[in-house]
């Protein structure tokens, strides 16, 4: 089933439920995708690739959102970020751990053939074609260093 038919869904339980905090995070969702769709060149449907992808840009969105409210001490601003993220993350493949994400760039780098620093970028392109969605762009960054600089 399509990413947009499910939120339309739960848009639908939101709604009798009368949760006022889900809703709004299921229609900025809603929202992007209908965006997304009609953008030029598109066809009017999206891939699932496309989904995740939208998925996980608004959840960055929301953390860095997040951040932002904590340093400057506006606490309610911040809550509402972490309850659309929640939703949001609801929507998004299983994160992977630490150690799954490193098992991963290890097969990786040995198929790329990287063994210094400065392979970075060979690894990293593979790296966030294969985790898209699945793994957080910094911390595969900071492992993909810790890696190759060992």
């Amino acid at each position: 089933m399509a990413l947009k038919t499910i939120i339309e869904e739960s848009i639908k339980k939101a709604m009798l439920a009368k949760d006022a905090d889900r809703l709004r995070a299921l229609r900025a969702i809603k929202s992007l995708i209908l965006l997304e769709e009609t953008k030029e060149g598109k066809a009017g449907e999206i891939s699932e690739a496309d989904e995740i992808a939208l998925l996980t840009k608004a959840a960055k969105q929301r953390k860095d959102s997040i951040d932002i409210f904590t340093q400057q001490n506006r606490n309610d601003l911040a809550e509402k970020e972490i309850v659309e993220l929640k939703v949001i993350e609801e929507y998004l493949p299983k994160q992977l751990s630490e150690e799954e994400i490193t098992t991963a760039l290890s097969e990786i780098i040995t198929r790329v053939g990287a063994s210094k620093p400065s392979d970075m970028g060979k690894v990293m392109g593979t790296a966030t074609k294969e985790l898209a969605g699945k793994a957080d762009g910094k911390l595969v960054s900071q492992i993909v260093k810790q890696l190759l600089n060992n």
